[in-house]
């Protein structure tokens, strides 16, 4: 298998003329694989561009988990602004606010980025070229916004509080806001020769946020199986609870109104794999690099697609152009699945169904269709008996104070109540979910 994905890493950096790349590939059930090519080493930093802007959305989110914000503050509840602090905070995560791509200048002429306090000043020169929630628009300055409010929020700077926060907990040494002595060039490579032109360095500082760090393809697989299964990875909800990166993973707008292939949730890029498998992360470009970093969602259960705990992959160039260096990850993935799937964990039993729950089990009718409601895991399930196997079901938990009413919270109708209703001898003869009716035969809405 790693000489498979050895070569397609080789095959890309030979097509697309990358002087250097650099792949990983992280699971939980087997070693770390990595490959380098050309002129990389195993230690070999690239810059990640806008893969930066996946650790400040986590920032974000563990500022509104800890209580420091909400999502839908205005933006100019914390930070000082001229302009445009009426702009929510979910919004600019989504990049559905409307605000302009870049800070005001022509900062990708100049390669002079404005340093924290004068890209605030000047926030009103900067337009909003679209109504709020109108569509998708891509915003370094927006996402560069954000960074700079938790660091207020925590009492530091963007990059001190990531240091904190995200790389220390989660060992991601070999990332930083500065390049390090391993630090590659990156490289113009023409298009009708094989002139590689090295791209000037620099330091967008005040954007830093939007599109700042280096990093290794080992740490970024790493982030990157983290961002898909943060429960394998940081089991004690240190850095940012599962919960939460289900949130940022449910997908708020697409990329494209008229093919939808690609959707933006808070900070993710996602991209459907096929039947319910999806890939998170983001792509990366600043002068002379690119990188794709994503990991591989868990499938939902029963699906047996054959993805690992904690999948996550990287790969970083040293070409501004090679778009193969960002379609890699996604090849290497799906390659991995396929040619050496996860095991399949024996069944075992379970513990006994809890005896105020077991006339609930089996066949119920609502809405003119069949229901199959089962316990597993510990909690009661329902699913739509003609439901693909790979549909998860919904998944049930009882109020604290009153056993006969669940909430759903998993899947189907995930928030609404189930009301159990008993005859004489304790036994469930009718449930309403979400207030529909549920009965154990086939019945109209009047109940005949």
């Amino acid at each position: 298998m790693s000489k498979k994905l050895a070569r397609m890493a080789q095959q890309v950096q030979a097509e697309a003329r990358v002087p250097a790349l650099s792949a990983a590939l992280h699971r939980a059930d087997r070693p770390l694989w990595q490959v380098q090519v050309g002129a990389a080493g195993p230690v070999s930093q690239f810059r990640i561009g806008s893969v930066t802007k996946t650790f400040t959305a986590v920032l974000v989110l563990q500022a509104r988990d800890d209580g420091l914000l909400d999502l839908d503050d205005p933006i100019g509840r914390h930070l000082d602004l001229p302009a445009h602090g009426e702009l929510p905070v979910r919004r600019l995560l989504s990049h559905t606010s409307g605000l302009q791509r870049e800070p005001y200048g022509d900062v990708w002429d100049t390669l002079l980025a404005p340093d924290a306090d004068r890209l605030l000043a000047e926030l009103d020169r900067a337009e909003r070229v679209l109504p709020p929630a109108r569509r998708y628009h891509y915003s370094n300055l927006g996402m560069s916004l954000l960074g700079h409010a938790v660091g207020r929020l925590r009492g530091g700077t963007w990059a001190e509080v990531l240091q904190d926060r995200i790389l220390r907990p989660l060992g991601l040494g070999a990332t930083t806001v500065q390049p390090t002595d391993h630090g590659v060039t990156g490289y113009l490579v023409e298009a009708y020769s094989d002139n590689a032109k090295p791209e000037p360095p620099a330091d967008f500082a005040g954007v830093g946020p939007a599109g700042q760090l280096w990093s290794t393809a080992a740490d970024m697989a790493r982030w990157a199986a983290f961002l898909a299964d943060p429960a394998a990875l940081d089991p004690g909800a240190d850095v940012l609870a599962p919960s939460t990166l289900d949130e940022m993973s449910w997908p708020l707008t697409t990329t494209d109104q008229a093919l939808w292939s690609v959707g933006f949730g808070l900070g993710l890029i996602l991209i459907p794999q096929g039947e319910r498998i999806v890939h998170v992360g983001h792509d990366g470009a600043m002068p002379g690099f690119l990188a794709g970093v994503y990991g591989r969602r868990p499938a939902p259960a029963g699906l047996g697609d054959g993805t690992p705990r904690a999948m996550g992959c990287a790969v970083l160039g040293s070409s501004g152009t090679a778009i193969a260096t960002t379609e890699l990850p996604h090849k290497l993935l799906a390659a991995a699945v396929e040619d050496d799937p996860a095991d399949v964990p024996p069944w075992t039993p379970g513990e006994p169904v809890p005896e105020a729950y077991r006339s609930v089990l089996g066949r119920w009718w609502g809405e003119g269709f069949e229901y199959v409601f089962f316990w597993r895991d510990g909690a009661l399930r329902a699913r739509g008996a003609d439901d693909a196997p790979g549909r998860p079901p919904a998944v049930f938990a009882p109020l604290p104070d009153r056993p006969d009413v669940l909430r759903g919270v998993q899947g189907r109708e995930t928030g609404e109540l189930l009301r159990l209703t008993r005859d004489a001898e304790g036994t469930v003869v009718r449930m309403h979910w979400a207030t529909y009716r549920f009965t154990r035969d086939q019945q109209t809405f009047a109940g005949d």
